[in-house]
């Protein structure tokens, strides 16, 4: 039934719409992906493999609706990064993919926002403006909006931090690991709750394939838990290149150049974190990827000198 279903896969130059459309093209499902440019490296990789590729951008509703036409499903990711010019863009942009689908007629809508947005307002300090509250606030008014827009079926997934911030985003999340060292605010024993992109790749096509089966899931997502001292130590053995944690106290992490926001974020895990469910996710019986495994099987995208 796969080959009946169009998909229209939102990101899909990015990590988790890549991912995304990878899967569904491998599972069988017709692809279509929203792109800014269909000549891009990435997107003639997608294009090359099945996917068609439709021009357009969130701030041009005509253009989402046009490459919603005859769209049984999407999936949508939000703008990746932090909002802290305060525009409203993530929000803006998300209300924007979710009226225009309604517009449309779509029946299936699949969100990913993060962990944890139900608790935010649990987070010691909430109120006081410590944490970046608009974080977690946009991300959560646009999971109400997904749930109260009157699709026949949705599905919101929440991934906790991404295995790949080691491999393709580690010059911004983790910029001293080509030296062979990771700085961090966390915790040295403090676990951290992580999964593959390609794990939630599997979850989305899981729902495309069996909308009753999801509809109406709030599904966190993590395979493992596990501190950096860990990770490392699995980094190490698989690549045979030696990663060191280095733990910095706020004022060092500050004095050393780290940005504000990753210090906070750091400050967040170790008070609060993630706390995936991890064992509730058996009920699925979707295979998850272990930091090991993901190592080891893209042991050459670890860039250590």
């Amino acid at each position: 039934m796969n080959n009946q279903k169009l998909i229209l896969v939102t990101g899909a130059t990015g990590l988790q719409g890549g991912a995304v459309a990878n899967e569904a093209l491998k599972q069988g499902f017709k692809v279509r992906i929203l792109v800014r440019d269909e000549n891009s490296s990435k997107a003639q990789a997608l294009i090359q493999k099945g996917a068609e590729a439709v021009v357009g951008n969130f701030d041009d509703p005509s253009s989402l609706e046009n490459a919603m036409k005859n769209v049984d499903a999407v999936f949508s990711v939000p703008i990746s990064g932090v909002d802290t010019n305060e525009t409203d863009r993530e929000r803006k942009q998300a209300f924007a993919l979710i009226q225009s689908a309604k517009k449309v007629g779509v029946e299936q809508f699949v969100h990913t926002s993060v962990a944890a947005t139900s608790r935010y307002t649990e987070f010691p300090d909430w109120g006081t403006g410590y944490w970046f509250e608009k974080y977690w606030t946009d991300k959560w008014d646009i999971e109400e909006a997904v749930r109260s827009a009157g699709f026949s079926s949705w599905t919101i997934l929440k991934p906790a931090n991404i295995m790949e911030n080691f491999t393709e985003k580690f010059e911004f999340m983790y910029p001293d690991l080509k030296q062979g060292d990771i700085k961090t605010v966390v915790f040295g024993d403090r676990r951290i709750d992580h999964i593959a992109v390609e794990d939630l790749a599997s979850f989305v096509c899981a729902a495309f394939a069996n909308p009753e089966k999801f509809n109406k899931h709030n599904i966190e997502l993590a395979a493992e838990s596990l501190s950096y001292k860990k990770i490392a130590e699995i980094i190490s053995e698989v690549t045979g290149k030696e990663l060191k944690i280095t733990t910095l106290g706020i004022e060092e992490a500050l004095e050393q150049g780290i940005h504000p926001l990753a210090v906070k974020s750091d400050q967040w895990i170790n008070v609060v974190g993630y706390n995936v469910d991890i064992d509730l996710l058996k009920t699925y019986n979707i295979k998850l990827t272990s930091f090991k495994e993901f190592a080891e099987k893209y042991k050459d995208k670890f860039k250590i000198d």
